[in-house]
């Protein structure tokens, strides 16, 4: 008599749930900027959602215990000429915020703890070097102050934000750039490409190192991210335009650790990897459903949890670091579902009856602190995260003020004053009566 053997995992039984609606963020206005990117960020302080705005480009911050209806008037985050097309919570400063626009421009802002009582058009520092939109912007997971940004000139700038200078400029994709995805220690990143390539490139050799031609037969947008062993998990469409899934090694792109076909919808899945748990929460823009698949050692390598299905579709998603979800409650992630006009957190649960701290379930995981600082990463140097355990549950540090240590290159620009010199004289038995114009340049 045969018997159908169940694959043991702790988190075969993971279940999402909606939090109730007073808990829920009402009444954004989410942008409606024709990218593929999430629109949102969180971390264990603040969400942040890019949002319709006239006359530039806006995003709102809120504190996480600012739950509710926002009010329409609430301060925005304004700095940007053009639409915000990507925004990225620095992992070493809850306080620091990167965006990217439209305008070709990449800002750093540093936002308060409390909530916002006048709007925020000064960012920390302005990094230009892109001739067109930049549309993708990734902070180093282990270095300070390394931010990553690409563009639709198809360079990729790597910047010093405690200088404002860049570091690293890599020309090597002829045609627009999808995604970026650094390794757990910040060594490599991995890109997809308009031109169907997967790339694999060491950004301080300045070359690709692996790469492989259409990892998806099909042509529609490919998403890569880095798992912690080092291997690549990709999304993308088959010839036949089937979203589908793949596990590669990079040492060996002849053929995909595992490949499986998913179903048949336009929209582009986004993967959000949980490198604590080896889990992959794929969200697509327009579904209303988000999947989940543990990554393990044993065929058939990628495995099918669960579903979690709502009514809504949505239009991006924020995923929360592991040091911002609740012990008490055994949540393994929290996601953020961005709608039309509203933000709602899904809380993803392991079933357990105790009340006492599940070791098993929370390994020490990625702190706030920096492995390295920025100069040795640039000199050769590899780091792993620094780890923190969650026991007892994480406490946020209090907000540290980032100091760029070169002035930003708007800072030495002049500032214009203007100035009316009146004068009155008299000539023979009446008044002249002049104004003079008078135009004065300080420099900082």
């Amino acid at each position: 008599m045969s018997r159908s053997i169940v694959r043991q995992s702790k988190f075969r039984h993971v279940f999402g749930q909606t939090v109730k609606a007073e808990q829920g963020y009402d009444d954004i206005r989410v942008s409606k900027v024709t990218w593929d990117s999430s629109f949102c960020a969180v971390n264990p302080k603040f969400l942040a959602v890019i949002v319709e705005s006239s006359g530039g480009g806006a995003f709102l911050v809120l504190p996480l215990s600012k739950s509710g209806r926002v009010d329409k008037n609430y301060p925005l985050v304004i700095g940007h000429s053009g639409p915000v097309l990507d925004i990225d919570w620095c992992p070493h400063d809850d306080n620091i915020l990167a965006s990217c626009s439209e305008d070709c421009t990449a800002m750093v802002w540093q936002i308060p703890d409390r909530s916002l009582t006048s709007p925020i058009s000064d960012p920390i520092v302005i990094l230009e070097g892109h001739s067109k939109r930049v549309g993708i912007v990734t902070w180093h997971p282990t270095a300070r102050n390394i931010l990553l940004t690409a563009g639709s000139d198809n360079l990729i700038i790597i910047w010093n934000v405690g200088t404002g200078e860049p570091l690293i400029t890599m020309e090597d994709h002829p045609d627009l750039i999808y995604s970026i995805s650094w390794n757990r220690n910040g060594s490599l990143f991995c890109t997809t490409c308009k031109d169907r390539r997967l790339r694999v490139c060491d950004p301080r050799k300045r070359e690709v190192v692996a790469e492989r031609l259409a990892p998806h037969e099909g042509i529609r947008p490919m998403r890569a991210i880095f798992t912690r062993d080092g291997n690549i998990f990709t999304t993308g469409f088959t010839r036949m335009s089937q979203r589908e899934l793949g596990l590669w090694d990079p040492t060996n792109f002849e053929e995909p650790i595992a490949l499986l076909e998913l179903d048949t919808s336009n929209g582009v899945l986004l993967p959000y990897y949980d490198a604590d748990a080896n889990m992959v929460y794929l969200c697509g823009k327009g579904d209303s459903s988000i999947r989940y698949f543990e990554i393990t050692d044993e065929p058939p390598y990628v495995h099918y949890l669960s579903t979690f299905s709502s009514k809504e579709p949505q239009r991006g998603m924020g995923f929360m670091p592991k040091r911002g979800v609740d012990v008490s409650k055994c949540e393994i992630a929290r996601l953020f579902k961005l709608l039309d006009k509203k933000c709602e957190p899904i809380t993803m649960t392991v079933p357990r009856k105790s009340d006492l701290f599940q070791d098993d379930l929370y390994p020490d995981t990625a702190g706030p602190e920096p492995a390295m600082e920025a100069e040795e990463w640039l000199n050769g140097r590899d780091e792993d995260p620094i780890l923190v355990s969650m026991r007892g549950g994480y406490v946020a540090p209090k907000n540290r003020e980032l100091k760029v240590a070169k002035k930003n290159m708007l800072d030495s620009r002049p500032t214009t004053r203007h100035r009316y010199l009146l004068t009155i004289k008299k000539k023979n038995d009446s008044y002249i009566c002049k104004c003079s114009f008078l135009l004065i340049l300080s420099f900082n």
